[in-house]
């Protein structure tokens, strides 16, 4: 059975959380740091230095590198608390790409990578880029990688043109993925790269704009134009990045709805609010039928998605790998809480568009929710094409108590 009680000390943990986030970074969410292109990376140093002396600072990341060292669920109660406010997890050092990109260099760097481009990152003095995504290639279907890396034997010589590469402008640690060519001196393939970011080579073209702007520095265009790397800067293997890639989505999917339901959870409660003391046709908003039954499939999408990511996040802290089940958990939680915040947007009526509320702006960032890692509709292509696939991919594995479930234990 699974036990989803929450210990006292968790329980604590996620309260001061949630009060470190009311009381130090909600004042912050006016601030004119905060730009069309996101936070500054001014407002960000800012942010990351209260959540240092608070001591909530990379909370997610493993003792062995600095972190707490939670595991799923704990940093699921957490990082939902942290997302009462966009800018919580920024704070925190737990906000996208920060967050995935410790993950994986914690999982495949070297030591003496880990010392360089890992450390400073988990102390929250450094940025990290994941730059995979491209114009006319690699996105949903990193399989068009385009960026092409030749090796001579000492360095490998990267050309290509990456775009939607979120807080490119100023990161310091860039992970780079691009096509080792076929060459005489060792492996090709899909490869992931270690450089700083101020190697030359490196050209942010121009900062996009875009309808989010919870992400520090936005979402950059980039030309990779010569940049000359070692050979001591491939990150693991030669040709295995789509499997680190892959390790890399499959937890980042779920601290995305994480830190999104406390961001949906909040509001819902401003258009509770409202709808308490809102007055229209001779009684409360929230005593006319149409706008309670908004509330309540609120409260209803609310509580799936938190079971939901429980469930999942349990699978994973239980090594039990249920095939699609993180592709699951994001295509479905991703729609129901941007329902959530439209539905939110509607009982607020008028004001519910402008910034008198912070709904607005929960709105427009949540609209993405949708589309970064992996569109809801290429999620459900690659659930369908896998039901449809011959063998035991969802044969039901018997538990102790003898109920089947569709999941199976994970290779070691």
């Amino acid at each position: 059975m699974i036990d989803f009680s929450i210990s006292p000390e968790l329980a604590e943990l996620a309260q001061r959380t949630r009060r470190f986030v009311i009381d130090e970074i909600i004042p912050h969410e006016r601030d004119p740091r905060l730009t069309q292109h996101g936070p500054t990376d001014e407002l960000r140093q800012e942010l990351v230095e209260k959540a240092r002396r608070a001591g909530l600072l990379s909370i997610q990341v493993a003792k062995t590198f600095g972190g707490m060292g939670l595991s799923h669920v704990e940093a699921a109660v957490v990082l939902e608390a942290a997302g009462w406010s966009t800018l919580g997890p920024i704070a925190m050092n737990c906000a996208a790409p920060d967050e995935g990109n410790m993950f994986i260099l914690s999982k495949i760097c070297r030591e003496d990578q880990a010392a360089q481009f890992l450390k400073p990152a988990v102390e929250g003095h450094r940025r990290t880029v994941f730059a995979m995504t491209e114009p006319d290639g690699a996105g949903s279907d990193p399989a068009q990688l385009k960026t092409e890396a030749r090796f001579d034997g000492t360095n490998y010589v990267i050309n290509g043109l990456k775009w939607l590469i979120t807080g490119a402008n100023g990161a310091k640690t860039w992970i780079v993925m691009a096509r080792v060519a076929p060459n005489a001196h060792g492996p090709d393939g899909p490869t992931l790269f270690l450089c700083e970011g101020d190697t030359p080579g490196i050209v942010i073209e121009r900062v996009m704009n875009s309808m989010d702007r919870n992400y520090v520095e936005g979402h950059g265009v980039v030309r990779l134009r010569n940049l000359t790397l070692p050979a001591s800067a491939v990150l693991g293997e030669v040709g295995e990045a789509f499997r680190y890639a892959q390790m890399r989505l499959a937890p980042a999917r779920m601290t995305h709805c994480m830190r999104w339901l406390g961001a949906a959870a909040r509001a819902h409660s401003i258009a509770i609010n409202h709808a308490r003391t809102r007055t229209a046709f001779g009684k409360t908003l929230g005593e006319h039928q149409g706008v309670s039954f908004l509330l309540a499939q609120n409260e209803i999408d609310l509580k799936v998605s938190r079971l939901l990511i429980w469930q999942t996040a349990w699978l994973m802290d239980q090594g039990v790998k249920g095939r699609h089940e993180s592709s699951i958990a994001k295509a479905e939680i991703s729609e129901r809480l941007f329902q959530v915040t439209d539905r939110c947007v509607q009982v607020l009526g008028g004001i519910g568009v402008t910034d008198e509320t912070v709904v607005e702006m929960i709105y427009r960032d949540m609209r993405p929710f949708r589309l970064y890692d992996g569109p809801t509709e290429v999620h459900k292509f690659a659930i369908g094409r896998q039901l449809m696939r011959s063998g035991t991919e969802f044969e039901a594995t018997p538990t102790a108590d003898g109920l089947p479930i569709p999941y199976v234990k994970a290779a070691e």
